[in-house]
């Protein structure tokens, strides 16, 4: 996915109210720029980190800004969770998850279990339909360790659940995990920060649902899902000396 607009260098400020950060571009002018993500951004909303912000395009934003990348880890960490579906359907389009190639059609956001929609339904009159909710991970606290939640989340829970249903009546449920940084090699979940969602992934593994962990390769002029990183289960995610 190539950036529809050339991002541009900039020094974050600091980020507040979720959704607004203040930056300083490199010379020397200001501006607030949008923040598309509603985590903690732990570790990465740090004063002083070099960004890439893009102008916002259309008309009507009341943001001339909207932040893309920032450095941190050993690469950079794309934190706009809006971009993971267009990554993961451009991914599955193009055949760089094998996992979920080969069906005839994909839909989005397709109404499902008790007021949900899921982010795609892969669909093949060869094969059960395949439910795909799709996660954005940006965390990563041990070196080559992405992580997911950085903070609790009881809509990503209730995902869960809506997928162990799907799974027990007989179709596909995959949970794909897209690591928007280039830096890690294993992903594992952050029980410590959530463990009811910890929990609820254990009771759906136990269903019959799957668990896909995909990571991307970026720069500021594109992001894309490139290889899959194996899941590392709770407990055993400590680095060796």
């Amino acid at each position: 996915m190539h950036f529809p607009r050339s991002l541009v260098r900039a020094t974050l400020l600091r980020r507040y109210k979720r959704f607004l950060a203040d930056v300083r571009f490199d010379d020397g002018t200001e501006a607030v720029a949008h923040c598309a993500n509603p985590g903690s951004m732990l570790g990465l909303a740090v004063p002083g980190s070099a960004i890439w912000p893009a102008p916002a395009g259309g008309t009507g934003r009341k943001l001339a800004w909207s932040w893309q990348l920032v450095a941190a880890g050993n690469g950079l960490v794309g934190i706009n969770t809006g971009l993971a579906n267009r990554l993961a359907e451009e991914a599955i389009a193009a055949g760089r998850i094998p996992e979920l190639a080969g069906y005839a059609s994909l839909r989005r956001e397709v109404k499902y279990g008790t007021g949900s929609r899921i982010d795609f339904l892969l669909e093949d009159p060869a094969r059960p339909p395949c439910y795909v909710e799709v996660k954005s991970v940006t965390l990563s606290r041990q070196p080559g360790l992405a992580e997911f939640p950085d903070s609790t989340t009881a809509r990503g829970a209730k995902h869960l659940r809506e997928l162990a249903l799907v799974a027990d009546n007989g179709k596909r449920a995959v949970m794909l995990y897209l690591a928007q940084r280039e830096d890690c090699d294993r992903f594992a979940l952050a029980a410590d920060i959530d463990p009811a969602y910890a929990a609820g992934l254990a009771v759906a593994l136990s269903h019959g649902v799957e668990t896909l962990c995909y990571g991307c390769t970026l720069s500021p002029d594109a992001i894309e899902v490139s290889r899959p990183i194996p899941f590392v289960p709770c407990g055993t995610r400590r680095v060796s000396p």
